[in-house]
């Protein structure tokens, strides 16, 4: 009986110490499952509909050869500050020598593109052809080639077409030398001309455009390719005018006062609906063809006629119609 007895309390224990085993292997067992599971979602792939990352595109690197019109300048220059900004293996160097000086330029090869306010002349794509050189035209804003004379001139408020042929002709020189020579009731003062110098594109259009024959000018004015140096001549002296593109009067809205041309003033507005005429004008950039797959030169375009085209009117002047700056990518078959 003590014997039975024993037996019984013997298993009834082993019992109760397997039934407390089992429990602790099942906690342990769910703590894992628990802890399992977690790990696995922190862990589990993208769902399958997710886009996998773009790999970085390769850089690029190289230098880019820019130069001439003083009037696209301001627009080379700061294209090429902020594309350098974001491509530091690509050196981009900016030179002003005219339309014309980079028309000669470009012809000999020496740039890779160059800025024009005009544009190419046959003779000048004649010369450039001539040595294996061919040039891929593109459209890159809008510009009012601005009149301009000083802040506190008071009478010149208003010209017409046929005044300043008048007084830029060359049959002037000599004999239209005063204010007064142009109007009467206007200052019996001496007037002092400062204009684009004979490379410009600017000198071209504006003798064109007023006189009625391109480089048909008065040579007794003070000419010079940088735009800053005729600014600086008009703003420090009340009796002189000069002339050059919308963006350099824009900057120096201070000291200079724009001419009305017929009883229109260069605005924004006008020059984009042609209103300012005949002085509204597109300006360009030509790119060496056999050098527009290189990949700068890609990459270079694609950012200019992207970020680019906000900095056309950062610098003053008057961004194109955005199907044209995809037209313009198109062109230059950027990938």
């Amino acid at each position: 009986m003590t014997n039975s007895f024993m037996r019984k309390g013997l298993i009834l224990l082993g019992t109760m110490m397997l039934i407390i085993v089992l429990a602790a292997c099942g906690n342990n067992n769910a703590e894992n499952n628990t802890t399992n599971k977690g790990t696995t979602n922190e862990s589990v792939a993208a769902p399958a509909n997710d886009e996998p990352k773009k790999e970085d595109e390769a850089k690029v690197s190289g230098t880019i050869k820019i130069d001439g019109s003083s009037t696209v300048y301001p627009i080379s220059q700061a294209v090429a500050e902020e594309f350098m900004a974001v491509n530091g293996d690509v050196n981009v160097e900016v030179a002003v020598s005219g339309t014309g000086g980079g028309f000669k330029k470009f012809a000999a090869g020496e740039l890779d593109i160059t800025g024009a306010s005009r544009p190419q002349k046959a003779e000048e794509k004649e010369a450039a052809l001539a040595n294996g050189v061919e040039g891929v035209e593109f459209k890159i804003a809008n510009d009012g080639l601005t009149v301009v004379v000083n802040k506190d001139n008071t009478w010149a408020e208003d010209m017409t077409v046929d005044e300043l042929k008048k007084l830029w002709e060359p049959a002037a020189e000599g004999k239209i030398m005063t204010w007064a020579d142009i109007r009467e009731g206007w200052p019996n003062e001496k007037i002092n001309l400062y204009g684009p110098g004979t490379d410009s594109g600017t000198f071209d259009y504006f003798t064109e455009e007023i006189v009625g024959e391109a480089k048909a000018s008065r040579g007794d004015y003070q000419p010079s390719e940088d735009d800053h140096i005729i600014v600086q001549g008009v703003a420090g002296d009340k009796n002189a005018m000069g002339y050059f593109g919308y963006a350099y009067y824009v900057e120096n809205q201070d000291t200079l006062k724009a001419v009305k041309i017929n009883g229109i003033s260069p605005t924004d507005q006008t020059i984009e609906d042609g209103s300012y005429s005949p002085l509204g004008r597109p300006i360009f950039i030509y790119v060496k063809k056999s050098e527009l797959a290189r990949p700068e030169i890609q990459k270079y375009l694609e950012f200019h006629f992207n970020e680019g085209k906000e900095l056309v009117s950062e610098v003053g002047y008057i961004q194109l119609k955005p199907e044209m700056y995809t037209e313009n990518l198109a062109i230059a078959g950027v990938k």
